[in-house]
């Protein structure tokens, strides 16, 4: 494992930004379950960026976050291996791979056949909120790892 050096309080030296980064995806959240998007779909695309980020901090609060909402010990365990698993509806399976595309970007890019897998699946308005949710939480796991202080 690698040691880091200390680094920078990033949440002590730019509180307004993080508090605004805050508040958008609060806002965000309520706006994506009013779109119909249901709360622990929500979590496991969080919870799963993370993992694929290696953002520890958020990993560990988005599982608590989707065991309070009702997902199983086992569905999180199987989470990291979605793909392979019959634990996710159609739905979260399409959700979690359009997470994986946008945080992953492979060759740059989202492919079309992660979006329109997606479409299949939810309407304009909650792919748009799936969206923002996945950019989100990218953000709150970049800036954790990079300055190994922003807890989002």
């Amino acid at each position: 494992m690698t040691t880091l050096t200390p680094r920078l309080d990033l949440l002590a030296l730019t509180p307004d930004d993080f508090a605004d980064l805050q508040r958008l995806a609060e806002r965000s959240g309520a706006a994506a379950q009013d779109a119909g998007l249901d709360p622990v779909l929500l979590e496991l695309v969080r919870l799963h960026a993370s993992q694929l980020n290696g953002c520890a901090f958020c990993t560990g609060l988005h599982t608590v976050r989707a065991q309070e909402l009702g997902a199983s010990r086992q569905r999180l365990d199987a989470l990291v291996r979605w793909a392979g698993s019959s634990e996710f509806t159609a739905p979260e399976r399409a959700a979690l791979q359009l997470a994986e595309a946008v945080t992953l970007l492979p060759g740059g890019q989202v492919p079309d056949e992660d979006y329109r897998s997606a479409e299949t699946h939810f309407d304009q308005a909650q792919l748009a909120h799936l969206l923002w949710t996945i950019s989100l939480i990218n953000t709150f796991n970049r800036l954790a790892i990079g300055s190994a202080g922003v807890r989002g």
